[in-house]
């Protein structure tokens, strides 16, 4: 290579690094900024972690607090006082008090706050259809056997997560309105699913037999096979 190559080639690469330092001097700030906000951002979700695992364990010990209390009724008042901004957490609380007043044996208290959990578009619908189902179940005393079955009947439709247990209590609505062949047909149905559960596989055979009937096993034993 002859001197004027070099020469060129060395004026080349310092022309190169002048507009690289010019390009730096001029856009730089926007990497500088580019690292300030990633490190904000992270810096933020941090805390945003740290304050969500505080309101947590602050939930956790209010909600164990209230469990020193020996009275259901006490418990459930000291239950209902903790609150939280987080509506799955408020949902899951009410259905604990709602448990705690069903236990104190004040039913209408129970099922006017899971019915209250049932209504709220704020709670994800797998809360609201949970509390919608049990709320009917805590008006067992109180409800007529066709209000209750109507009830029912709207969560044994396909896709309902509670859709067997519904099919379950309108077998039993059936027993108390004395169609014991309806209740068999129903758990026979139950019985057959494929998405039936072993405790109501059980559930549904005793009743089955309690009500002088036989239960259809060979459905089930062609699953097991398969």
């Amino acid at each position: 290579m002859s001197d004027t190559d070099s020469f060129i080639d060395e004026v080349t690469e310092e022309v190169r690094r002048d507009k690289l330092y010019g390009y730096l001097r001029k856009y730089g700030w926007i990497g500088i900024a580019l690292v300030i906000l990633i490190v904000a951002g992270t810096s933020y979700s941090e805390y945003r972690k740290a304050q969500a695992a505080n309101a947590a364990q602050a939930l956790g010990d209010a909600i164990l607090s209230a469990y020193q209390e020996n009275d259901q009724a006490l418990r459930a008042d000291k239950l209902a006082e903790i609150s939280s901004d987080d509506p799955r957490a408020t949902a899951a609380l009410d259905m604990i008090v709602a448990a705690e007043l069903a236990g104190a044996g004040d039913m209408d208290a129970a099922a006017a706050r899971l019915s209250q959990i049932a209504e709220n578009g704020d709670v994800p619908e797998v809360y609201r259809l949970m509390a919608g189902f049990k709320a009917l179940l805590a008006q067992t005393g109180t409800m007529s056997s066709d209000e209750r079955a109507e009830g029912f009947g709207q969560f044994a439709i396909p896709g309902n997560p509670f859709r067997l247990l519904a099919e379950e209590q309108l077998a039993l609505v059936a027993v108390e309105k004395g169609e014991n062949d309806a209740a068999v047909e129903r758990l026979q149905a139950i019985l057959n699913d494929a998405e039936v559960t072993a405790g109501l596989q059980q559930r549904a055979m005793q009743v089955i037999v309690a009500l002088g009937g036989e239960p259809d096993l060979s459905a089930l034993t062609q699953t097991n096979q398969n």
